[in-house]
């Protein structure tokens, strides 16, 4: 068996091993790819409390699916929601729905009634320090004698000066929902609305999952509209982003698969008027898709859906090494073999396959996760390709397999009229004319690094969710204080601190409120000093309750008996106590507990518009271990921050490739690198000139065109002569088959990838055009020119 045969055998075994691992994936272990737009985003890189407060704020909204059924008429409001209630009760394996009836608000009260004596407002608290005797007095007796004295929890007796009804109704007015009728209701001007807040049992992220639950909520939809035709539906939850992002992205998979391979098929059929290359060619795309799944699942344990849409892409790259090969094939004579012409072939092939795999690698220097698992995939596909070409394609083509067409020569013959550069007038002229061009298209480049350009949801998810915080004064996930200290007790005293710089803009309605865990659980020292101020002030001698008793004619045992009562419900609450009930469930994501050697929480903020926020950030200055996190600025700041950076990583590969070239190019290495460096400088000009501003992955696609533009450099270099077509025809055929696949990324919804797109599109057309200018000058082609 020849060596040849060899290698091919070789190869054939470990493509049946490829082939049995993605088999086992795909159909025994059913692996789902990932579809969380966050695995996206960078780690936090230095602060794990950080990364652990937000992931607690996300964490608890991604399970949730708010619905709102509102309709004018109370009546068909509440028809219409439980229509939809209906419905997902048959599935009570998807969803939890918490039970609103009188039982359950006892229950919650029932928790705080033992410690209502510690429990006040900071007005109460202000009010006791201030207020006289008689103020008080009159307060009790008014809420003895008038039916509207205000909400009245237990026996007067047991709150005879109001101020556990006041506290509970301060902690009511932290959000808008109010119950009515065995429902949750809330409204505006205009309509009145049922609340059904629900909790999906499984996970939103699962394309399994959402495939289950949205028909149903749909379902459930429909018989909402049935029961009340002109009721107002209202969703939102992580579940319906990530089901349109999954669709979205499944649909631009097979747009941009389908559209490249469409593209290769129509392309080889035209060079090579046989199906055999055009096979050949998907073998090796398909090999080295199969061989970069199967290895990047043994790496990262899962797969990213945006890896899969950005991997269609590398169709547009890996067949450049079986068309390099074919084309050199076409061109040779018959008394050249292919084990022959691919020993003639391998430093060329060498060098493309290198210079992609650097362009590729400079993406996995980014902190972004998915974007490394996309580089290495990428990676991992051409080097796979770039193996069947070189075990597979030598035995399986003859030197008698192909023939060109018409087009190829006279597309061939275009060389000979494609100017080359000279050190001339001419020349000057045009060095000139672009300089000043690019130099001005370059200088209207903006910058935007808004991590909200990382996806593109629909007008009325968007839309739902805006009015949906609206109604109910939601805080929002991303921008909040985190609190920290040495111990439990010292986070609530820094929230409580903290509280009383934010007051101000409540009332100065810079904000609506807040919400903090000290307002269910007040600092021990807190609840200590309330505890004595309210035995000072109201229960001591010739205070409050003492003349209370005067008017109301009870005598000294019931004095007794009353403060006693009220001293007994003076236990300081814990909190530990607090969050093992089921009152604490809707604010256990505030508390982030012992971590990292400290112990931490969050003050979440309603109401917070994007102008208060300078104002809002200044509320913690000088309060020790407060801290504003603002996360959509985070991550855009990092944005930037890595936009410059890959910037400056740009320029190191072109150093390294060049230094890599060097060795067998010398004084022609510059030739290589030049036509792709010019094509970047162009297409950044040409995206300033379109107005477009400049983000990551603009740069990043620049990263990658050095990869892909220096291949067909290296083609033109390694045959010189302009009589010879290969490879211009390579080069050809292989930039029109990159510029389909990326044109069509270009084609995708979500803004990032379009921008990745653009860039390679508009650059690869331009290393298309330049590279056949930086040919070398010979006498016999000199005639031509």
């Amino acid at each position: 068996m020849t060596r040849t045969r060899q290698l091919a055998a070789l190869w054939a075994l470990a493509v049946c091993l490829l082939l049995g691992h993605n088999a086992y994936l795909w159909l025994v272990q059913r692996i789902v790819p990932d579809t969380d737009i966050m695995a996206l985003l960078p780690v936090q890189e230095r602060d794990p409390v950080l990364q652990a407060s937000f992931a607690h704020m996300v964490d608890a909204a991604q399970q949730r699916v708010i619905v709102l059924v509102g309709a004018e008429e109370w009546t068909d409001a509440k028809r219409a929601a439980d229509a939809y209630q209906a419905v997902l009760g048959t599935r009570s394996d998807l969803f939890a729905a918490a039970a609103i009836d009188e039982q359950t608000q006892n229950d919650w009260l029932s928790v705080f009634q033992q410690h209502r004596l510690t429990l006040l407002t900071a007005e109460q608290e202000a009010q006791l320090r201030t207020q006289p005797v008689q103020y008080w007095l009159d307060a009790a007796l008014a809420k003895l004698y008038s039916p509207f004295g205000g909400p009245k929890l237990g026996s007067w007796q047991e709150d005879p000066f109001g101020l556990f009804g006041g506290w509970v109704q301060e902690r009511a007015q932290e959000t808008p929902v109010r119950p009515r009728d065995g429902h949750l209701f809330v409204a505006d001007a205009h309509k009145q609305y049922v609340l059904l807040p629900l909790t999906l049992k499984v996970p939103a992220l699962s394309m399994t999952a959402q495939e289950t639950v949205l028909p149903l909520l749909q379902q459930a939809a429909d018989a909402a509209r049935k029961a009340a035709p002109k009721v107002e539906l209202i969703q939102a939850g992580v579940i319906l982003h990530a089901a349109n992002a999954s669709a979205q992205a499944s649909g631009e998979v097979s747009t941009i698969g389908i559209g490249s391979l469409l593209g290769i098929i129509a392309l080889m059929w035209f060079a090579f008027h046989s199906f055999k290359p055009i096979s050949l060619i998907l073998l090796s795309i398909g090999v080295g898709f199969l061989g970069a799944l199967s290895v990047c699942w043994l790496l990262f344990g899962q797969i990213h859906l945006m890896t899969l849409v950005f991997g269609a892409s590398l169709i547009g790259v890996a067949q450049d090494y079986g068309i390099y090969f074919l084309c050199n094939r076409l061109a040779a004579g018959e008394q050249l073999d292919s084990p022959a012409l691919l020993r003639r072939l391998m430093p060329g092939l060498c060098f493309t396959l290198l210079a992609a795999v650097i362009g590729y690698m400079g993406l996995a220097l980014t902190p972004f996760p998915g974007l490394r698992q996309m580089a290495v995939f990428s990676a991992l596909g051409l080097v796979f390709a770039w193996l069947t070409v070189v075990c597979w394609f030598p035995a399986l083509i003859g030197s008698r397999t192909l023939r060109s067409g018409a087009l190829v020569r006279g597309y061939g013959a275009a060389l000979r009229a494609w100017p080359l550069l000279r050190f001339n007038r001419a020349t000057l002229v045009a060095v000139l004319v672009f300089a000043v061009a690019t130099a001005y298209g370059v200088n209207r480049l903006g910058a935007n690094d808004d991590i909200r350009l990382l996806q593109n949801p629909p007008k009325h998810l968007i839309a739902d969710q805006i009015k949906l915080s609206k109604l109910l004064d939601a805080p929002t996930p991303v921008q909040y204080f985190l609190v920290r200290a040495p111990s439990a007790e010292q986070v609530l005293q820094r929230e409580e601190q903290l509280k009383a710089r934010l007051d101000p803009l409540i009332a100065g309605k810079q904000i609506s409120g807040y919400q903090a865990m000290s307002n269910w659980v007040p600092s021990a020292a807190t609840q200590a000093a309330r505890r004595a101020l309210v035995e000072q002030k109201l229960l001591g001698d010739d205070g409050p309750l003492q003349g209370l008793a005067r008017e109301t004619g009870e005598d000294a045992a019931w004095i007794a008996a009353t403060r006693a009562g009220l001293l007994a419900s003076a236990a300081p609450l814990a909190m530990d106590d607090f969050l093992k009930t089921p009152a604490s469930e809707p604010w256990r994501h505030l508390w982030l507990g012992q971590i990292d050697g400290g112990y931490a929480s969050i003050v979440a903020l309603r109401g917070l518009g994007m102008a208060a926020v300078p104002q809002v950030m200044r509320a913690a200055d000088g309060v020790q271990g407060v801290q504003w996190v603002d996360k959509v600025a985070e991550i855009s700041s990092v944005l930037g921050r890595y936009r410059v950076n890959m910037s400056w990583v740009v320029l190191g590969a072109y150093a390294v490739v060049f230094v890599l070239l060097f060795p067998r190019y010398r004084g022609r290495t510059w030739r290589v690198l030049a036509p792709t460096a010019i094509a970047s400088i162009a297409a950044l000009a040409i995206l300033g000139f379109a107005s477009q501003n400049l983000q990551l992955f603009h740069v990043l696609a620049l990263m990658l065109l050095l990869g892909v533009g220096v291949d067909y450099g290296i083609f033109m270099q390694e045959h010189p002569d302009r009589r010879d077509h290969t490879p211009w025809l390579a080069v050809g055929m292989s930039a029109a088959n990159t510029i389909l696949s990326f044109g069509l990324l270009g084609l995708s919804h979500t803004p990032a990838l379009q921008a990745f797109g653009l860039t390679m599109l508009l650059g690869t057309a331009l290393v298309w055009l330049i590279v056949p200018c930086f040919g070398t000058t010979t006498t016999s082609e000199s005639k031509h020119v």
